[in-house]
């Protein structure tokens, strides 16, 4: 007697639980997701083959735009926040601004310093969305004999004193060398010899130098 057949039933998956779980973890990740916000300072810099990375706290920002105008900032961390209102309060009893406790604290909210010291209070007064590079004058530097970059650094050098300050310097890459020339001698004034760049980093060219270097290193180890 033969064996009798089985007969072969195609095999159906059901993919509705699938397709409900990739759309709640889509939804989940687009409700999560920050989007990086437009600078307020928008800054081209120039391209380098280096590839370090820029510390994220101690760190006070020194950005200098395609118009010369400059602008400070510190970290995001508490830590940075609380020297920022330091230095805040040093500048305002040094040139006797008279800012009150909650002009010092929007200054210290504030995305960066963008205001000669006279203007303090009234940058102090603005909202965040009136802070850009272009509604601001920027820290007086270009003038050799009112450069203000050497009294925010030193009230910088006062409120870390004790700790190691980052000093970072974002230039646009058609920024005009006499400002950044006062920046520098910003630091030099305040025996700050330390400061790293920010550039936008590139790929080594191949066959150059540094190349045949970086391949060598790697092959090393």
């Amino acid at each position: 007697m033969g064996r009798p057949k089985i007969a072969r039933k195609s095999t159906n998956i059901d993919m509705t639980a699938m397709c409900d779980v990739a759309f709640l973890l889509l939804s989940f990740f687009i409700l999560t997701t920050k989007f990086k916000p437009s600078e307020a300072v928008p800054i081209n810099t120039p391209t380098s083959v280096a590839n370090k990375i820029a510390p994220e706290t101690n760190l006070l920002l020194i950005s200098l735009n395609k118009d010369g105008k400059v602008f400070l900032s510190v970290g995001d961390s508490k830590n940075d926040k609380d020297k920022k209102e330091d230095m805040i309060k040093a500048i305002n009893q040094e040139h006797n601004l008279g800012l009150t406790s909650g002009e010092i604290d929007a200054l210290k909210k504030a995305p960066f310093i963008g205001v000669p010291v006279a203007q303090l209070k009234q940058q102090a007064h603005l909202t965040t969305d009136q802070m850009t590079g272009a509604t601001l004058p920027g820290i007086p530097c270009s003038d050799t004999l009112n450069n203000q970059m050497i009294d925010w650094i030193s009230a910088a050098v006062t409120a870390y004193q004790g700790e190691k300050l980052n000093l970072i310097l974002k230039g646009d890459n058609v920024a005009k060398y006499p400002v950044f020339k006062n920046i520098l001698t910003a630091f030099k004034k305040n025996e700050q010899f330390k400061f790293q760049m920010v550039t936008n980093p590139v790929s080594v060219p191949n066959g150059t130098d540094l190349y045949r270097e970086n391949i060598s290193g790697k092959t090393q180890m």
